[in-house]
């Protein structure tokens, strides 16, 4: 999953190299939160007007996990 996360936002930002994804341990709801960090220049691509891209995303995410058969959360930082 980290490897998806990172290769969307790595298309979006100015500065791919920067891109991190960390994940946490799967919590007691069983979801695993993936922690995105980009510059801080590129936030704004990440986050998009209104914070469509960032809602797309999170979609985008949720339905890989879900194909996994799994439960993922974006969070970015």
């Amino acid at each position: 999953m980290e490897e998806l996360l990172i290769s969307i936002a790595s298309g979006l930002v100015e500065n791919p190299e920067e891109v991190k994804v960390t994940a946490d341990p799967i919590n007691e709801e069983g979801v695993t939160v993936l922690h995105l960090q980009v510059a801080q220049n590129d936030m704004g691509r990440v986050i998009g007007k209104q914070g469509r891209i960032a809602k797309a995303i999170r979609t985008v995410m949720r339905a890989a996990a879900n194909k996994e058969n799994i439960s993922v959360a974006v969070e970015i930082d």
